[in-house]
């Protein structure tokens, strides 16, 4: 049966609340009979569903940035799906259940956004996130700013989270000027351990440190930029992907093998690549 979506607007509102609860309501059913009927459900744990949720939540990473909003719908709900299942197993287990969960969730958020739900002020975004840092002390007692952060975070994002809630505690430069400043002394420090350009001269595990702080200060000065590192690494990663391929496509063409170009050749290509994506960028958005 097709789902069709309510004209523009009808999504928002309390007159949609009977039928997202339904909704929900109708998930918790589904997900209740199948961990009893199904071989494949009444054989999960947490440890079964683990990667696959990792895998699911990438799927909607790539689907936010394709900006494909069918697609999301679909990866959003086998997310949800995962998610009542970790709470029905805790529930099996008499831990908790999905209740506990959204209604310890909610008392977080109420907490957290005392300039809402109390008498605190928070003029603006950075108000708001050193606010929560804090908060978030309060909560966990005696432990450290940094102890919030996943260890298994990817390093990239990672050095995002560190950045975001030392900030939080207060330590953080004034000037983005500084910042630059910083960048510039890494990439000096990186430079030397390199042997500038001559990797015969390089000492392996030095020049792998200053590369490691020559990355946290770029990451460092996107976020004063407000600029995301990751989702600007992946638009070029994205970039780069498309350009190969139309490099391989018209090597193709022209009824070569890739491997028996020389560099030169190969750049022509890329040249060429860059510049038909370039104008299918512009016609398309000519067209929007």
């Amino acid at each position: 049966m097709e789902n069709h979506p309510p004209a523009s607007g009808a999504l928002l509102g309390p007159t949609r609340r009977p039928a997202q609860l339904a909704a929900f309501g109708r998930l918790l059913d589904v997900l209740d009979r199948l961990r009893t009927e199904c071989p494949w459900d009444k054989k999960q744990t947490l440890q079964s569903l683990r990667h696959l949720t990792i895998e699911e939540t990438y799927e909607i990473s790539d689907a936010i940035l394709r900006d494909d909003l069918p697609d999301l719908e679909k990866e959003l709900g086998d997310v949800m799906l995962h998610l009542l299942f970790y709470a029905r197993i805790a529930a099996e287990r008499e831990a908790f259940d999905i209740a506990n969960v959204l209604n310890a969730q909610c008392e977080k958020l109420i907490f957290r956004h005392p300039h809402i739900y109390g008498d605190a002020q928070a003029a603006d975004e950075a108000a708001v996130k050193r606010n929560w840092e804090q908060l978030k002390l309060q909560e966990k007692g005696n432990v450290g700013v940094l102890s919030g952060v996943p260890v298994s975070l990817p390093a990239l994002v990672k050095a995002m989270r560190i950045q975001e809630k030392a900030r939080g505690a207060g330590f953080d430069w004034d000037d983005p000027a500084q910042v630059w400043d910083k960048v510039q002394e890494e990439l000096g420090e990186f430079g030397d351990e390199y042997g500038h350009g001559q990797p015969e001269k390089m000492q392996a595990e030095r020049a792998a440190d200053e590369f490691g702080d020559l990355l946290f200060s770029l990451v460092n000065f996107a976020r004063f930029a407000g600029i995301n590192p990751e989702e600007a690494l992946e638009r070029t990663n994205r970039k780069f992907i498309s350009r190969f391929q139309h490099l391989e496509g018209a090597t193709a063409a022209d009824g070569h093998r890739l491997a028996d170009l020389s560099l030169t050749q190969m750049n022509e290509y890329w040249e060429g690549a860059k510049r038909q994506l370039a104008a299918s960028s512009i016609a398309s958005s000519i067209k929007k």
